[in-house]
């Protein structure tokens, strides 16, 4: 039986994760035993229902890769930027980028704030703002007729309605696959309310 280039490199990844965990807390050490089936499960997700997207892809607030990272692996035809701005982060997304030779990822280390307008055709975030304070990230950096892929927890509902009081977007939420009461919320035509 042979294994795909991917499970290899998603193998390597969870590896360079526990290697990595004890020094730079990149995931809850609780967490360590769950990488494959809550962290990367996780981010399998959001390659299954965009697997026919295209166009550069920005994920905000990389952290330890999630789901940055796994994008990058499973979809090699992607431009692919991760924004973090923990400098210990970076240079383990980094080094991350060259082990697994994803050679279309590159890493910036700023503040999203900070960061040039990047124009992207789609952005990904997890685990990273509540959904008031991420519309003005995403917004900065998404263009026109980009999409936004947020990973978001069991109070999304209560996010979505806190944010349309400044914001108007169009919503597509899907149900996670590894958390029912979790989404991704699929947004596009956002503008100030």
């Amino acid at each position: 039986m042979s294994v795909s280039r991917e499970t290899e490199r998603l193998t390597a990844y969870a590896e360079l994760l526990r290697k990595w965990n004890p020094a730079i807390n990149l995931i809850a050490p609780s967490t360590l035993d769950q990488i494959e089936t809550r962290h990367i499960a996780d981010s399998l997700q959001l390659t299954e229902i965009t697997r026919n997207v295209s166009g550069n892809w920005v994920d905000l607030g990389s952290g330890g890769g999630f789901p940055g990272i796994v994008m990058a692996i499973m979809r090699p035809d992607l431009d692919l930027t991760l924004v973090e701005s923990d400098q210990r982060k970076a240079a383990f997304l980094r080094n991350v980028v060259r082990e697994l030779a994803l050679p279309r990822a590159q890493v910036i280390c700023k503040r999203i704030e900070a960061v040039d307008r990047l124009d992207a055709a789609n952005i990904s975030a997890r685990a990273l703002a509540p959904l008031p304070l991420l519309m003005a990230y995403v917004d900065r950096h998404l263009s026109a007729s980009g999409t936004a892929w947020l990973m978001k927890g069991r109070n999304w509902q209560d996010e979505v309605a806190q944010a349309r009081t400044d914001w108007k977007f169009e919503l597509k939420p899907h149900q996670s696959a590894t958390d029912p009461d979790a989404a991704i919320l699929e947004i596009t035509e956002i503008r100030h309310a």
